[in-house]
């Protein structure tokens, strides 16, 4: 007998949940999840609170807990407040946090564990109570401090007014070498276009011979520079690592790591005047002046004469990631700033170090550590929206030729939260703050044809606390930083476990992380974080990605996942949800999941889709990669429905067919990637399902994979088989419609055949 809430007062008492296969409707949230990736931090506010990677949807998450937990329809329970106290919840892969902050909304204790303590120290900073105005205070106070301090180089003259009051927005800088034949230096531009004429009226170009900036109607045809008559034109003289000297006309080539880290050219600044705002068309554009070259200088004396408590001085280490860096000649983290940028962060934590309330130093330590992002040398400018792409942007370390120093105080327009141009303190608290107040007051967005309308969700709230008394319990959050294969969860304790594991050869996050790591291990290592933060690096050997230089294979891999897996489902009451997100393009990458599983002693009682990235993203669109997630649903004990369990190549190819016309319904336009990822769910699926009775654990963990490859491969060869029933569509080719369609397309409700386990 079950008694579940669909209220805020209500507490749950249960006996064994086993809705999400029955009760999780595709259609519904693939809706959800396509807004929200479109534009998630509108839809899920705490993920600004600082960067992380490939973050799932927070409504996937929500659909999944109230589809195991409320024995509702979904559509009607996601838009109402729930109190499920009483459950517990764990995440053992918690990166950004999502399934832990949606569990811990909805008032279920929650423990959390990532062996990144970059991820420990964030999903803290998301889910701790913070005392938002005291935050707001102490962040205004650091911010004007700041002006006192380095404003005047964030400062220029206006080319309109001629008022020296002018913030600046970006400074553009181009890398340079020194010609190996004339010794001159060579600015290695690879086109001369800065602005496209779509956010600004003109197109906006350098000369190629004296470095003015121009405007021209015709982008192809541009004319002449205005200053020395020299033809302007696109297209740079840098390309494929080799660019020749105008001078002498010597070929050179870059990079060249024996020169050290790269040197760079101030040539543009992009600026803001309040005083000829309102009568000036689009963007300010100059070429920096005597004044603004003064300021380089200021920096860099200042910088020289100053002794650093806080800039971190550690060496780069090698990685997959990391090798580019050193190809460019990068050495240590802190040549990845210039003197301007390492001034201002040093001040910036010296004015931290000195805040006596403990979690809002912590909260703007975090905000630097975020910062970050903008404030190096290897970010980039849009030339067509014109904003600076912070460092991870791609997800790596990209090293261009054209770098973009954002103002680092940010530039309020005069607006409550409102900033021009990004990269700056103003732009990174008024982020923070908004976050932290959704998890005050969090909201759902319910969309009504065109319209898109707030849900206040009254009485649900993400913290370890809250601002006012309240009546409700307390909430248990326990984050651990290590291994969740090595950390004790008590047998029988947890309720569900809801993650978004690694997938094999993914983003290498840890050699990421470490850019943002070494300086907030500088600035709260010793306090807070002392534990999380004893290691000089978040890589560690337990990492479960590849990684070519750490060694890590397929096996590692396999070996890692299957231990988290097996410690989850002792900690897992009888019959309770293991659920989790994957997916990858290759089905070899699937193996580890299924041993995993196997070895854990679950069932996969269900393969759901839904989509999980963003479809323009710039590693997205054009390769022919999936969006969609397969949500594989495990459990020790339970039941699935008669028609999911197939070995046919046709009947594979309708339950496939069936999930892409519910994504359909949901707005979803499933591509080539998406039909393959959705195939390889429900091969994983049915693998487990009839390996299961022959499984050995003992095993080692190259055999177990060969195992399932042998499975798949005497079951349904390739995918081909599959997909050969399906046209480029998804859709069941002709002659499948009369003998399977009819079968798969039916409405299939709890009275449905099962099969138990």
């Amino acid at each position: 007998m079950r008694c579940l809430p669909a209220s805020a007062n209500a507490r749950v008492q249960f006996e064994i949940p086993h809705m999400i296969e029955q009760l999780f409707d595709v259609s519904f949230v693939a809706g959800l999840a396509l807004r929200e990736k479109q534009i998630q931090q509108n839809y899920r506010p705490p993920i600004a609170v600082h960067k992380w990677f490939a973050r799932r949807p927070g409504t996937l998450f929500r659909a999944l807990i109230l589809s195991e937990f409320v024995d509702t329809g979904l559509r009607d329970a996601f838009y109402k407040s729930h109190n499920l106290h009483g459950l517990r919840v764990a995440d053992p892969f918690m990166g950004g946090g999502t399934p832990l902050m949606e569990a811990n909304r909805v008032g279920c204790d929650v423990v959390g564990c990532d062996i990144n303590p970059m991820s420990y120290w964030i999903v803290k900073q998301e889910i701790e109570h913070l005392d938002i105005k005291a935050y707001r205070r102490v962040a205004a106070m650091l911010r004007n401090q700041l002006e006192k301090e380095v404003g005047h180089l964030y400062r220029t003259r206006c080319m309109k007014c001629n008022g020296l009051d002018a913030h600046v927005k970006y400074f553009l800088w181009v890398k340079t070498v020194q010609c190996e034949g004339c010794g001159r230096e060579l600015r290695l531009f690879p086109g001369y276009l800065l602005a496209q004429d779509r956010r600004h009226p003109r197109n906006v170009f350098v000369c190629p011979a004296c470095g003015d900036l121009n405007e021209a109607d015709n982008r192809t045809n541009p004319g002449s520079c205005g200053k020395c008559g020299s033809t302007l034109r696109q297209d740079g003289a840098a390309k494929r690592g080799r660019c020749t000297c105008p001078h002498c006309h010597t070929m050179n080539r870059f990079p060249d790591a024996s020169n050290g880290a790269p040197k760079h050219a101030l040539f543009a600044i992009e600026y803001h005047c309040p005083v000829c705002q309102d009568s000036h068309a689009g963007r300010f554009f100059k070429t920096p002046d005597k004044d603004d070259l003064r300021c380089v200088e200021d920096a860099k004396d200042r910088w020289g004469e100053t002794r650093p408590r806080f800039v971190p001085g550690e060496e780069i280490p090698p990685g997959d990631e990391t090798d580019r860096l050193h190809r460019w000649g990068y050495r240590y983290y802190r040549e990845m700033f210039n003197s301007r940028q390492l001034l201002g962060l040093e001040m910036s934590c010296r004015i931290i170090d000195r805040v006596e309330d403990e979690r809002v130093r912590n909260a703007l330590a975090t905000n630097l550590s975020d910062l970050l992002r903008y404030q190096n040398m290897l970010c980039r400018y849009d030339a067509m929206a014109l904003k600076s792409l912070d460092i991870f942007s791609v997800h790596g370390f990209p090293v261009g030729l054209i770098e973009c120093e954002s103002n680092l105080l940010g530039i309020p327009n005069g607006r409550p939260g409102g900033s021009i141009g990004s990269g700056g303190w103003s732009n990174i608290v008024e982020k923070f703050a908004k976050a932290k107040e959704y998890c005050e007051a969090p909201f759902e967005f319910r969309h009504e044809g065109r319209r898109k309308v707030r849900v206040n969700m009254e009485g649900e709230w993400i913290g370890d606390g809250r601002s006012e008394q309240s009546t409700d319990h307390a909430r248990n959050v326990t984050l651990v930083c290590g291994n969740a294969a090595a950390n004790g969860v008590d047998l029988g304790s947890l309720d569900a476990v809801f993650t978004d594991p690694p997938y094999f050869g993914n983003v290498q996050y840890a050699e990421l992380m470490d850019f943002c790591y070494v300086w907030l291990r500088k600035l709260v290592g010793t306090t807070a974080a002392k534990r999380a933060f004893e290691r000089d690096t978040t890589r560690s050997p337990d990492e479960l990605t590849g990684n070519v230089n750490m060694g890590r294979d397929l096996s590692h891999f396999t070996e890692g996942l299957s231990e988290v897996f097996r410690r989850m489902s002792q900690a897992l009451k009888p019959g309770r949800p293991f659920a989790f997100t994957y997916h990858h393009n290759d089905i070899r990458a699937y193996y580890p999941v299924a041993v995993a599983i196997l070895d854990a002693g679950l069932v996969c009682s269900g393969s759901l889709p839904c989509p999980a990235e963003m479809g323009a993203s710039i590693h997205i669109s054009g390769t022919g990669s999936s969006i969609i997630d397969t949500v594989f649903v495990c459990r020790s004990t339970g039941h699935v429905p008669k028609r999911w369990i197939t070995k046919s190549a046709k009947g594979i190819a309708n339950l496939v067919a069936d999930d892409l016309d519910k994504l359909r319904m949901g707005g979803v336009n499933p591509s080539p990637g998406d039909i393959r990822c959705i195939l390889y769910g429900h091969l994983i699926r049915l693998a487990v399902w009839h390996l299961r009775n022959e499984w050995k654990q003992d095993t080692a963990a190259i055999d177990k994979i060969a195992q399932v490859s042998r499975w798949l491969d005497g079951a349904v060869g390739d995918a081909s088989s599959v997909l050969g029933y399906l046209d480029g569509t998804g859709q069941p080719v002709q002659e499948q419609q009369c003998m399977v369609l009819a079968e798969s397309r039916g409405n299939y409700g709890p009275k449905e055949r099962q099969i138990s386990f």
